[in-house]
């Protein structure tokens, strides 16, 4: 697709072309992946964050957030119960939290890695040196998803402090293609100021960096945020950007996030018909879970996480695709 035919795309209501749109993404996906959509073992570790993103929840400012912190044992236990699942992937996310220093994340990581030697484990815990990648990779860290929310230097200026620049975070994700990850970006759709050109550079970007996983999905407001009272990204405007994803992406794994779940009732079905391959149901510990408040009226799930998973299957199946609960690596 030239810059042209994207932006078209972009602007489009045709829901004919919509549809085919749709159509074809599928068709690039089952291509690579049949009709495979991979699970992960979803563990929120922490809700500190050294960082003030004017659009997240947890930013360092909010002084209405109670804050949490899952120990390492915890986090292990959610490992634990992860496995008893059947889930063969452990996904720890976190704020950008200074109490997870290079040597406390590489002895969890080393501690999961010696009860679950065969498992696959993901980081997204932000912008760290490259020696921190370099030694978290030695340590059982397989992959590592890190969002660059918007490939365009000013449109990033508008959502971020002075203290975060694009071009670190950029550095970041080559600094860990170059260690050897299996790596992660993506971007928020209907953020403030976004414009369809920024839109563009979004896809630009991802097709040069070629990341094995992409995760898209709609900006939304958290009430204690600068952009609290702004209205959130559009359903079918992020599924669009999803399916050209996979399509320039054909090889990559694209997560129907819980963002999607939160702003349309069937979003996760959604994204699977737009071309998304993966489900991350969320195993953080109840407590917990609601205090990691990113944005408002975040879609929780069943509070059981057998109950949870059970019903996610059930909606996989239901939409005409196969539950897989193996460790999913990207091909």
């Amino acid at each position: 697709m030239n810059d042209k035919e994207i932006l078209h795309i972009i602007k489009t209501n045709d829901q004919d072309e919509i549809n085919s749109l749709f159509s074809q993404a599928c068709k690039v996906r089952e291509e690579h992946y049949g009709k495979n959509i991979y699970l992960r073992c979803l563990i929120e570790i922490s809700n500190y964050c050294k960082n003030d993103c004017y659009y997240c929840g947890i930013r360092c400012s909010n002084s209405k957030l109670e804050r949490y912190r899952l120990t390492p044992e915890e986090i292990l236990n959610c490992c634990r119960a992860g496995d008893k699942l059947g889930l063969k992937t452990f996904v720890l996310q976190g704020g950008e939290d200074p109490w997870f220093t290079g040597q406390r994340v590489s002895e969890i990581l080393s501690g999961i890695k010696q009860e679950f030697p065969s498992h696959a484990i993901t980081l997204s815990i932000g912008e760290r040196s490259a020696a921190d990648y370099e030694l978290f990779f030695r340590c059982g860290a397989n992959r590592y998803l890190l969002r660059h929310e918007t490939a365009s230097s000013s449109h990033y200026e508008t959502l971020h402090p002075s203290t975060m620049t694009l071009a670190n975070r950029k550095l970041c994700l080559y600094n860990l293609k170059k260690t050897g990850y299996q790596v992660g970006a993506g971007f928020m759709v209907g953020t403030p100021y976004q414009t369809p050109e920024c839109l563009l550079e979004d896809l630009r970007f991802m097709e040069e960096l070629q990341p094995h996983m992409a995760g898209i999905g709609p900006f939304l407001p958290q009430k204690d945020t600068p952009f609290g009272n702004l209205q959130p990204g559009d359903i079918n405007l992020c599924l669009k950007m999803l399916a050209m994803c996979r399509i320039l992406l054909p090889r990559s794994l694209i997560p129907a996030t819980t963002a999607m779940e939160t702003i349309a009732p069937n979003g996760r079905e959604l994204a699977l018909k737009a071309g998304a391959n993966v489900i991350m149901p969320n195993l953080t510990p109840m407590s917990a879970k609601k205090l990691y408040s990113i944005y408002d009226n975040k879609a929780a799930g069943l509070p059981e996480p057998a109950d949870n998973l059970l019903k996610l299957k059930e909606m996989i199946t239901g939409a005409g695709f196969l539950p897989d609960m193996s460790r999913g690596d990207a091909k």
